[in-house]
């Protein structure tokens, strides 16, 4: 399975006591592909940078970089299908660019692509993909 994790995901499940930890060590342990392009790599690092620390920050993104089920993505075109926030549709590209089976995100902006029949790009709660691989492991 390949996902495309939004930021506030990311910043929810680094944290040790988070009750969303168990995503980040299942993305350690390789039971999911993460996708990544060079722009959400960016965000990524500057806003864990200013929610955590810089080197937190510069952890994450080498801990990401190092790991053999990180799948990199160059976007060579932009949909622009989340109009509301713009800045939003980096994660949209990059799940259409790499074939990912679902977008993680609790941002209300991505509901809009709900109702886009072409391209389909699935998007689930952070709470409903935990869920998915608890199940997976059971």
């Amino acid at each position: 399975m390949r996902i495309v994790l939004d930021t506030n995901c990311l910043l929810a499940i680094t944290p040790k006591i988070s009750p969303f930890r168990p995503i980040f060590d299942a993305f350690r342990s390789g039971k999911f592909e993460l996708a990544v392009s060079s722009e959400i790599l960016t965000e990524y690092h500057e806003i864990a940078g200013q929610k955590m620390t810089p080197q937190i920050a510069e952890n994450i993104i080498e801990l990401i970089l190092k790991q053999d089920n990180t799948v990199q993505t160059e976007i060579f075109y932009r949909w622009q299908l989340i109009t509301i926030d713009p800045d939003d549709n980096k994660f949209v590209d990059t799940a259409i660019s790499s074939g990912a089976d679902y977008i993680v995100t609790n941002d209300a902006h991505f509901r809009a692509l709900r109702d886009i029949p072409f391209p389909k790009v699935a998007v689930i709660s952070i709470q409903d993909f935990l869920s998915l691989l608890q199940t997976a492991d059971s």
